[in-house]
């Protein structure tokens, strides 16, 4: 369903520089949804029972969901919504008026919207896993792979069943170890987080997973910015008493390497996994960036890599700001109520599948760079939004880092 570029345009134009997008919902057969992204408990299992649960809503996404056979056509990718109801793909409108979007600049960089965000919500821990690196990933026609993890405490009331995960490998483990785990996959459980650690996970803070690390995200709601690529391979088989298939371990494998167990255990960073400051290497605190006494505070949470940032801006009750940025970026609103730039936004306490919202919006980056002005309509509770920024972020620039003794960033 192609759009128009002067449809984008017009859009654009009407929104002052910003856009109002549709919430777009994700359900994965393998996991149990953990009931916290405010979705109406008739809509959880909107896709059919055989679909799963939904346990995942994308933000800004021009990424469709690899989920299966029966994935939808529309799956996983985010609906801008016009002032006069239309609607069209922020995937259409990036292909034909990148310029108009992300400036001309870094259309010409990336080519793109390269991000892709999620809230991750379950009710327990979902499978010891990996996403594939560049090279791995690319043998299949997909980007490799690194995400971000941030615990918003406004979704994370209740910590569900198993506030913990499984990350990297104990140090001393063995390639050996980690084949007669694959080899047992028809056993039951296979083992392998029996050679792992579990982290507690904390509520306002975060960590950084890059590609080839194995981790069994737990049970706290889940911001997470990532490249905009749905590769992984479980590695776990089974979790909770529910069997993992072999298929998902070599959902993104080559065909002739879906029986190679030396193939699937290459495609793990073995120093990065048995890194004995894996905690240290890996985990990520906020760090403020700005803030104005009485009106504002603004927070990285998710910082470190070229892939992607993404930072927490407080507004405080009553307070107006005019708040600039580098570089077009989508946002969710997690707390209160107020006006972005002329645009009404709210936190819903529950949506109905299929139904719009006033807390998810795309800003461009003509609007970013000149400013947006934000008013908290509240008196007494604060507007919280977490905005996430796609590859290249110059105000992120310094916080770049190496995260680990075999860091993919090359």
């Amino acid at each position: 369903m192609a759009v128009e570029r002067s449809t984008v345009q017009q859009a654009v134009e009407a929104g002052k520089g910003i856009l109002k997008l549709a919430p777009s919902w994700v359900p994965r057969s393998f996991m149990i949804p953990g009931r916290r992204l405010k979705l109406h408990p008739d809509d959880i299992y909107a896709f059919g029972g055989h679909r799963g649960g939904i346990n995942e809503r994308w933000f800004s996404s021009t990424t469709k969901a690899a989920n299966g056979p029966d994935t939808t056509e529309f799956e996983g990718l985010s609906f801008v919504v016009t002032k006069n109801g239309d609607k069209f793909l922020l995937k259409d409108a990036v292909e034909v008026a990148g310029e108009l979007l992300l400036g001309d600049d870094v259309f010409k960089r990336e080519g793109g919207w390269n991000l892709l965000c999620k809230f991750f919500d379950n009710e327990g821990p979902i499978p010891h896993h990996m996403h594939q690196n560049e090279e791995h990933a690319s043998a299949v026609g997909f980007k490799g792979k690194p995400e971000a993890y941030y615990f918003p405490p406004q979704y994370n009331q209740t910590f569900n069943n198993f506030p913990f995960t499984f990350m990297g490998l104990e140090p001393g483990t063995t390639k050996d170890q980690i084949r007669e785990c694959l080899k047992k996959w028809q056993q039951g459980d296979n083992g392998i987080t029996f050679l792992s650690r579990a982290y507690r996970l904390e509520p306002g803070a975060g960590w950084q997973i890059d590609p080839g690390i194995l981790h069994a995200p737990g049970s706290l709601c889940t911001y997470e910015p990532q490249v905009n690529s749905d590769v992984f391979g479980m590695f776990q088989s089974e979790v909770e008493g529910r069997i993992v298939p072999w298929d998902l371990l070599v959902k993104d494998v080559p065909e002739d390497k879906k029986q190679d167990i030396e193939y699937i255990i290459s495609m793990l960073d073995w120093d990065a996994n048995t890194d004995p400051n894996f905690g240290a290497n890996k985990k990520v605190f906020p760090k403020v960036q700005r803030e104005e006494a009485g009106k504002f505070v603004e927070k990285w949470v998710v910082y470190g890599t070229k892939f992607y940032s993404a930072k927490e801006l407080t507004i405080l009750p009553g307070a107006t700001v005019t708040i600039t940025d580098p570089e077009a970026y989508g946002l969710i609103v997690t707390q209160g109520y107020g006006d972005f730039g002329g645009t009404p936004v709210s936190t819903p306490s529950q949506i109905r599948f299929g139904d719009l919202t006033e807390d998810e919006l795309f800003v461009t980056a003509p609007a970013a760079r000149k400013g947006v002005t934000i008013t908290n309509a509240s008196g007494t509770d604060p507007l919280v939004i977490l905005k996430h920024f796609g590859p290249g972020n110059p105000d992120a620039a310094e916080l770049i880092r190496d995260f680990g003794p075999s860091s993919w960033k090359k």
